[in-house]
């Protein structure tokens, strides 16, 4: 028992010691502290030039070196304090490009895309890139853009998404964005997409099949009590930063306070599932320009995000998953 302590012990120096090789003091002060990163996120509020005029869709940003360094402690993550159940890998190609479409959750804390990219790096290795597209608020501070990209994040839209694909990435993206990651405790186990077809122009456009991702727990890390939909609207949020929420959440060590505070996430089972792909090989690249032809990708690809989730929830247990998970 102590010899297995102490490997413990010197793995996690060993582990530290390559974290302050790899990231510079001033970046790691920012990275670990809550009030450092809500500051900034007033500033971004507060910004009046235009915030997404940084690039911040440079594939080649990416530093494996720093992606594997996280994907071991997203790994020990994933085993020890979630628990974690992953089915369908094989979906996964092992080259070539593909959008994976999640259902997202746990608001700012974004379990749910660490353990989906997490599993593909131990099946595949750090060599497989996936990038995955996140909020402007990332880009617009220097400190965050830096670590951002170098982990393999793009701006959420269309040019960076285009961009990776084009190389031949797997690209991650969460078309529900704020609506699906707060949504109520109530609907944990909806997917929320909110008609956001975007992704579907981009599939159709780059001829890649659509890869679903869906996870069932992570929503139980913390617990909405109001997406705060009306009170963003009165707040003129969208303008000021970019989401359409303003959510009212319950977490450790806040309590109850807004949901735009990083938080400890509960130790819930999470379950990550990956879909069947899904394609359109009879649809060339101008169908992206019909409405009706992507309104109907859009609701299969709903439809069949939900039914999985449908399935990998049922039975569930708050905290605690299925019962054969345990």
């Amino acid at each position: 028992m102590l010899l297995r302590m102490s490997s413990v012990v010197q793995t996690g120096r060993a582990w530290l010691e390559r974290a302050r090789a790899l990231i510079p003091a001033e970046d790691r002060a920012v990275l670990v502290s809550p009030p450092a990163l809500v500051l900034r996120f007033l500033r971004y509020t507060m910004a009046t030039e235009d915030k997404r005029a940084t690039p911040s869709d440079d594939v080649d940003a990416r530093d494996p070196e720093l992606v594997q360094l996280f994907a071991e402690v997203v790994h020990q993550a994933m085993r020890r304090y979630f628990r974690a159940e992953v089915e369908g890998l094989d979906n996964v190609p092992e080259t070539g490009a593909a959008l994976l479409v999640g259902n997202h959750n746990g608001g700012l804390v974004s379990v749910d895309s660490f353990l989906a990219v997490g599993a593909i790096h131990d099946r595949h290795g750090v060599g497989r890139a996936v990038f995955g597209l996140a909020h402007d608020f990332l880009f617009h501070d220097p400190i965050l853009r830096r670590q951002a990209t170098r982990l393999g994040l793009l701006r959420a839209g269309r040019t960076g998404a285009h961009h990776a694909l084009s190389r031949g990435h797997l690209v991650l993206v969460y078309p529900g964005s704020d609506l699906d990651a707060f949504r109520p405790f109530t609907d944990r186990n909806r997917v929320v997409l909110g008609g956001r077809k975007g992704f579907v122009q981009v599939a159709l456009r780059e001829q890649v099949p659509i890869i679903p991702v869906v996870s069932a727990g992570s929503h139980e890390q913390f617990v909405v009590l109001t997406r705060g939909d009306r009170l963003a609207r009165l707040l003129r949020l969208h303008r000021w930063a970019r989401t359409d929420v303003c959510p009212i959440v319950l977490s450790i060590p806040w309590g109850i306070s807004l949901g735009f505070v990083p938080y400890v996430p509960l130790p819930t089972q999470i379950t990550v599932a990956f879909g069947a792909p899904i394609a359109w090989p009879e649809l060339g690249p101008e169908a992206a320009d019909d409405p009706a032809i992507v309104a109907r990708c859009y609701e299969r690809v709903a439809e069949e995000m939900q039914a999985t989730l449908d399935r990998v929830s049922a039975g569930r247990r708050f905290l605690l998953g299925r019962p054969h998970a345990q």
